[in-house]
Order: C-alpha cells, then sequence, then structure tokens
C-alpha cells in the first residue's frame, strides 16, 4: 500500500489490550493539526476497531497510519505478523457501520492491513 501525494503520519504501537484506546488519541489529535475539527467520537471508535483487529492476530507490535485527502482521512492499522490470513469477516461491516464509506483488509509481506476511509 502505497499512500503518496498527501499529509500522511504513522504511529508504532506495542501489540497490548490497551493499544486500541492509546492509539485512537494521536490520530484524532493530528486530523485537528490538520484542520479537522470536526472529527470526534466515530473516528476514534473506527480506529479503536482498525487496532483491535490488529492487535488480535498476535505480533509484537501494530503500526497505525493516517493520510488524509479533500475531505477523507484514511486509517490503516497494520499487525506486523505476515503469517496472518484474513479471516474476520465480522470487521468490515462493523467499520461501515462506524461510517466507514470504504474499508478493507488484506495480508502483505508485512503482515495484515485492516484500513477504512471516513467522510470528515
Amino acid at each position: 500500500m502505497l499512500i503518496r501525494n498527501r499529509r500522511a503520519a504513522n504511529w508504532p504501537f506495542e501489540s497490548a489490550s490497551w493499544s486500541p484506546s492509546k492509539a485512537s488519541r494521536p490520530l484524532l489529535h493530528r486530523l485537528h493539526e490538520w484542520g479537522h475539527r470536526e472529527v470526534g467520537h466515530s473516528f476514534a471508535e473506527l480506529t479503536e476497531l482498525l487496532v483491535r483487529t490488529a492487535v488480535a492476530d498476535g505480533g509484537r507490535r501494530v503500526s497505525v497510519h493516517l493520510a488524509d485527502q479533500g475531505r477523507q482521512a484514511l486509517s490503516v492499522a497494520l499487525s506486523h505478523r505476515p503469517e496472518r490470513t484474513v479471516t474476520d469477516d465480522a470487521v468490515l461491516p462493523e467499520l461501515t457501520r462506524l461510517g466507514a464509506v470504504s474499508c478493507g483488509m488484506d495480508t502483505a509481506e508485512d503482515g495484515r492491513r485492516v484500513w477504512a476511509v471516513l467522510d470528515l
């Protein structure tokens, strides 16, 4: 997955039970810095679900990536556990319920990625 020609940021986290709630804070702060002040609770819930899904893969760390373009934000959680296959069918409908206009998951060399795009 390449993110080009837009603002982007990323954060590493320990793969632990507290990481999902901890991860949403810096993402919200960064979106507010970028001028998206109306972003709030639904984006935090969406980010927590992304990170919780990556943590469930059982790796030692997860990373969270954020980008914005126009009036949309992309949030990606990466599990860093490459041998994990995509099997969780319940996550994508839940991301949609939380407001994702597009979402998905796949497995790459660096682990499982689960992502969502949210209108701002």
